[in-house]
């Protein structure tokens, strides 16, 4: 057996399909077939079973697509091995960010790494934090931004910023009149989220008490809750007059609305805020470069 049919074992796997699994790989689906079916005969197993809409993986091809995934996985750490021996620093490194950190960070981040690893050229990535935690078990990412609490197989997670939450608000708003706003009082305005999946959505909810009760009753009410697909979005609803809405501290820049469009006022203290980790797998063969992540974020 080859890497290469080990790929197409375990997208197979992954999609259900051969036409997709193909490409994925960037093969032709007959190419694909005759790979799968090689390698059941090698093994005398059958490791799909197949029907006209759907393949299944069997149980024993389960098995066999995990350890797949496995032996995949340590022959990326030898090409990293190799990599580390000639230059940690001097081939690409893939990165990831939460939606709501990477636009943000990011910019600040490929600066200060242009300045510490200038060899090192970034492949950046934004998703959700399920996506990422694949992607970073997988290989496909070296090292992830996310919100703790995050956990994965084999992950290290270390902190690296913290950051508090803010209230946007319209100029004229009642609140806009408070030198910081009680997170209680939330409850009794529109704010306006980010859509399910974010994990931003869910902490903003657990910082406000009350806020989760008024959206179930608007539900129950008939009356429709307002989300957005990213902070920017939220800022342009808010902006229009819709409502108002939670943003960390980092997303707060209003300059581009002029000086009587938007307000931020803080939270009382202490405020809601959340905690920012880099994470990469623990058996990552180029500590040096988590190193570098680690200092391109710090302030100064």
């Amino acid at each position: 057996m080859t890497l290469t049919e080990l790929r197409y074992l375990v997208a197979l796997s992954e999609t259900g399909h051969f036409r997709r699994a193909a490409e994925r790989c960037n093969v032709s689906q007959p190419t694909l077939s005759i790979a799968i079916k090689k390698l059941e005969a090698e093994l005398e197993l059958s490791l799909f079973e197949r029907s006209r809409h759907k393949v299944n993986t069997t149980p024993i091809g389960e098995r066999i697509v995990e350890q797949a995934r496995v032996v995949l996985q340590e022959s990326q750490n030898l090409l990293h091995l190799a990599e580390l021996g000639k230059d940690p620093l001097g081939s690409m490194l893939a990165v990831g960010a939460i939606h709501t950190v990477g636009p943000y960070l990011f910019p600040r981040l490929v600066s200060r790494m242009q300045q510490l690893a200038p060899k090192m050229p970034l492949l950046i990535e934004e998703s959700y934090t399920a996506n990422l935690r694949v992607k970073l078990t997988g290989g496909e990412l070296d090292a992830v931004f996310v919100a703790l609490p995050f956990t994965a197989t084999d992950v290290v997670a270390r902190e690296v910023y913290e950051e508090s939450f803010v209230v946007l608000l319209p100029a004229g708003h009642e609140l806009a009149e408070c030198a910081s706003i009680d997170p209680a009082a939330l409850a009794r305005q529109r704010v306006l989220l980010m859509g399910e999946g974010h994990c931003f959505r869910d902490q903003v909810l657990e910082a406000c008490p009350g806020l989760q009760d008024a959206i179930r009753q608007d539900h129950a009410a008939g009356h429709p809750v307002v989300e957005g697909s990213s902070l920017e979005t939220l800022k342009h609803m808010v902006a229009s007059g819709l409502g108002i809405t939670v943003l960390p501290e980092s997303a707060a820049d209003v300059a581009t609305y002029g000086d009587n469009g938007l307000v931020v006022r803080h939270f009382d203290d202490p405020p809601p805020q959340r905690s920012i980790a880099l994470a990469w797998r623990a058996s990552y063969p180029r500590p040096q470069a988590i190193d570098m992540l680690t200092r391109a974020v710090q302030p100064g």
